[in-house]
């Protein structure tokens, strides 16, 4: 039997035995082993995001290739393989000009569906994966083949937490060693930034929540300080003083906290960046004060999509560092 976890918004989740189409030329299916719970999840869940439904959630996945349809050449039948949302054509203008993470190509994913229910009607996939199910059938190039010996539940977190917290440091902001950073939200993907400003050897790492606990996990991922918002009137004054009284050349803000992003741009230096990774609600806006970028110190913000990440190369990798234990935070 497959089986899915089929949503529609308003209504309780059901896990329903659904029929899988084979993949087709270029396509490849999984059997997956584990699935991570991203929030991007619970938007669609609850319908935040719109979409069609009946919809398979489920985004961060790891399994083994079951089947493969023609012209695949990036994978085999019983390889280990990381499942992310990201997928690339090869051929657009961001593909071709080094970011595939922006694909703009079109595929047959995107209008025929390969998941069906016993009563016939055709399932969504949430995020291009619907990885909320024994199977899932992708794009080729959504999937990265992997060591046998790398934990697949481990290895599930590397087709999105992972690699869009430490890819926000390496591939979007290219941060710099000694480079003082600052983190806003320390969830999955808080963390992950964290990683990657040890990997990068930036000083000092600081990281804010508004929950103790979060802090602590943040402390043992690298952060070198810890502000509880909660609890601080001024967090802004407590960077300044922990960075020369110049504020921070990198501020993260990975919550979809618009308060979050107007916070952050106030603890930034002149010529200071804050790169934006947590996803806010549709239509969210934030007012800044335009005159300070062009009159004042030039500062910076970014948007930072999926880490910037090149799945052939960043997943491999982050594997690797996996597999030598780094980066060592303690």
């Amino acid at each position: 039997m497959k089986a899915a976890v089929c949503y529609e918004f308003g209504k309780p989740l059901v896990v329903e035995e659904i029929d899988i189409n084979p993949p087709h030329k270029g396509e490849v299916k999984v059997r997956l082993t584990a699935t991570a719970i991203c929030h991007s999840d619970i938007h669609i869940i609850r319908g935040e995001w719109g979409g069609e439904v009946p919809v398979v959630a489920g985004h961060e996945a790891a399994g083994i290739v079951e089947e493969v349809g023609e012209n695949v050449t990036m994978t085999k039948p019983g390889d280990p393989v990381v499942v992310s949302l990201l997928r690339s054509c090869g051929r657009c203008f961001y593909c071709t000009t080094g970011s595939p993470y922006i694909c703009g190509g079109e595929f047959a994913l995107d209008t025929e569906n390969r998941l069906h229910n016993k009563r016939g009607q055709s399932l969504q996939l949430g995020l291009r994966t619907g990885a909320f199910a024994e199977c899932a059938i992708v794009d080729q190039s959504q999937v990265v083949s992997i060591p046998k010996e790398m934990p697949l539940d481990r290895a599930s977190l590397l087709a999105c937490c992972v690699i869009t917290g430490i890819g926000a440091v390496v591939n979007t902001a290219k941060v710099e060693p000694g480079s003082s950073v600052v983190v806003i939200g320390t969830g999955g993907v808080g963390l992950n930034i964290l990683q990657g400003a040890v990997l990068v050897g930036a000083h000092p790492i600081i990281a804010i929540d508004l929950l103790d606990s979060k802090l602590t996990a943040a402390q043992a991922f690298g952060a070198t300080h810890v502000i509880n918002a909660a609890q601080e009137e001024t967090p802004e004054k407590i960077v300044k003083e922990l960075t020369s009284d110049r504020g921070a050349d990198y501020v993260f803000v990975a919550t979809g906290s618009t308060t979050a992003v107007m916070q952050g741009f106030n603890m930034i230096r002149d010529e200071g960046t804050v790169v934006i990774v947590g996803i806010p609600e549709t239509g969210a806006t934030v007012s800044l004060p335009v005159s300070q970028f062009v009159m004042g110190g030039g500062q910076r913000i970014m948007g930072s999509v999926m880490g910037s990440t090149r799945l052939s190369v960043d997943v491999p990798w982050l594997v690797n560092l996996y597999q030598d234990g780094r980066p060592q935070t303690g």
